[in-house]
């Protein structure tokens, strides 16, 4: 058997994800047959699953990278670099989301798994910039650090609510809300 470079082997992998995450958005997760990723991907199933053991691993590593880039975007450019990111992803992708939540419902040590893998350990990193911008004063002082994270996530999960259902939304303003509630006072 013929020896391949690392980089084919890795831009095989990428040719994989690109077309399962077209899949995805296209049919929903449950949608997704086999057939489907073999014609969206443009491989046989051999060759798919050479790469994923299944189609979960196919979900779970696009996942994975989304949390891994949301997180960097969070930390890097902040809070209104990542709603408007959110505010401007694919509806069919973020409808898969939701699709899924449904499995993570049913099966709490799914969801165990997932937010283990998607947080790829940048738990602790999250944690402590978000500690570093409370002592610096960029959050009020009046409602705890925890209720502040709370209310962020919802406004972000809520944001990829509304981009799923396509309903139209003005991020700007959005955030302007968001800043008041979290903003400490003016002086």
């Amino acid at each position: 058997m013929p020896k391949v470079s690392a980089a084919h082997l890795e831009a095989r992998r990428e040719q994989i994800l690109e077309g399962a995450r077209r899949a995805f958005a296209r049919y929903g997760y449950e949608g997704t047959t086999v057939a489907l990723l073999e014609e969206e991907i443009g491989l046989s199933r051999g060759a798919i699953f050479n790469y994923f053991p299944d189609k979960w691993a196919l979900f779970f590593e696009l996942a994975a990278r989304d949390q891994y880039e949301l997180t960097t975007l969070l930390m890097e450019e902040g809070l209104d670099a990542t709603i408007s990111h959110l505010a401007e992803e694919s509806p069919d992708w973020m409808s898969v989301y939701f699709e899924v939540l449904r499995r993570f419902r049913r099966d709490p040590e799914l969801l165990e798994q997932f937010q283990e893998r998607g947080g790829a350990g940048r738990e602790e990193q999250v944690s402590d910039w978000l500690k570093r911008l409370a002592a610096e004063g960029t959050f009020r002082e009046d409602v705890r650090l925890e209720d502040i994270v709370l209310f962020v996530n919802v406004v972000a999960n809520g944001v990829a609510l509304a981009r799923s259902l396509e309903l139209p939304m003005d991020a700007e303003a959005l955030l302007k809300l968001v800043h008041t509630g979290i903003d400490p006072p003016r002086k």
